[in-house]
């Protein structure tokens, strides 16, 4: 047990035990009456909006409120299973069983082969070859592939597709950047880098003919979607996270238009284009200067 400030810290499962008992009293008889009335679908948008705090306190490197977020964000686990139980669904034993044997299943190299098998493992795969990343990594694949079973069909009968792995709920960026590695591992990907680049220029100039053809909006929006597309994936040949990517140039943009109108002598609304540029301008150098 870790020690800290000198004392010993509280049993971490004595507590989980105390937070598990803690939903069920607020959802049970007696409880709150808003924590009663939510279900699966309602609670959606609270744990979407607790997984961003997390990412926000980590990327503001405050640590404390790290702390926080995760417990809020561990809240929406107990408030699932709890729901879970009460509609005979699985309970939070079932949701820590899984995750459990999971991890001892998808890390042979760690438990042994035996362990792995007895926790459902069923892919051939060679522990030794996992003493780097690389490896573990397609064990890991390899591992969840078998889980998937390959021999499942779909509704139609057909074969289910590698694609069908990446659940169509995740967020727009998250999925592409999922899709295109799935992809890239039969081999359909772009050599390199160049080529995306490329890409990008082509879906530019294609979103421009649609625009000054005056295409449908369904066409224009396509087309878009197209760039987005190709742009994810340039971020996937970089090794580049694009929702992180896109999470750092929104703050960097906030800055600056903070700074444009701390600049500015009046409502930014007031100004001209030529003026709200040399704001822009401004604010970026100055950037620049405090980052030397």
């Amino acid at each position: 047990m870790s020690q800290q400030n000198g004392s010993q810290s509280p049993d971490a499962g004595a507590l989980f035990q105390e937070s598990v008992a803690i939903m069920a009293r607020l959802r049970g008889p007696g409880g709150c009456p808003w924590d009663r009335e939510q279900s699966f679908a309602t609670i959606r948008k609270y744990t979407l909006e607790e997984t961003y705090e997390v990412l926000d306190a980590i990327e503001r490197e405050h640590w404390d409120d790290l702390g926080e977020e995760l417990g809020d964000l561990l809240l929406q686990v107990l408030f699932y299973a709890q729901m879970g139980d009460e509609a005979g669904y699985f309970s939070i034993a079932d949701v820590l069983d899984h995750l459990n044997r999971k991890l001892i299943r998808r890390h042979p190299h760690v438990f042994g082969d035996e362990a792995s098998a007895a926790a459902g493992n069923r892919a051939q795969v060679d522990a030794a070859t996992a003493s780097e990343s690389a490896g573990v990594l397609a064990n890991w694949e390899a591992i969840k592939k078998a889980e998937k079973n390959n021999a499942e069909k779909s509704e139609d009968g057909s074969s289910a597709s590698l694609l069908d792995e990446v659940p169509r709920s995740f967020p727009a960026l998250l999925e592409a950047t999922k899709l295109g590695g799935k992809a890239a591992k039969v081999g359909f990907d772009w050599p390199d880098r160049a080529g995306l680049l490329e890409k990008v220029e082509e879906e530019c100039r294609e979103i421009e003919v649609e625009v000054r053809a005056g295409a449908a909006p369904e066409a224009v929006e396509g087309e878009v979607g197209d760039l987005l597309f190709t742009v994810v994936n340039l971020a996937r040949h970089l090794k580049v996270d694009p929702e992180l990517a896109l999470r750092r140039t929104n703050a960097k943009f906030r800055r600056r238009f903070a700074a444009m109108e701390q600049a500015s002598g009046r409502a930014l609304s007031e100004s001209n284009a030529a003026e709200l540029e040399a704001l822009w301008a401004q604010a970026k150098q100055q950037e620049a200067i405090a980052a030397e």
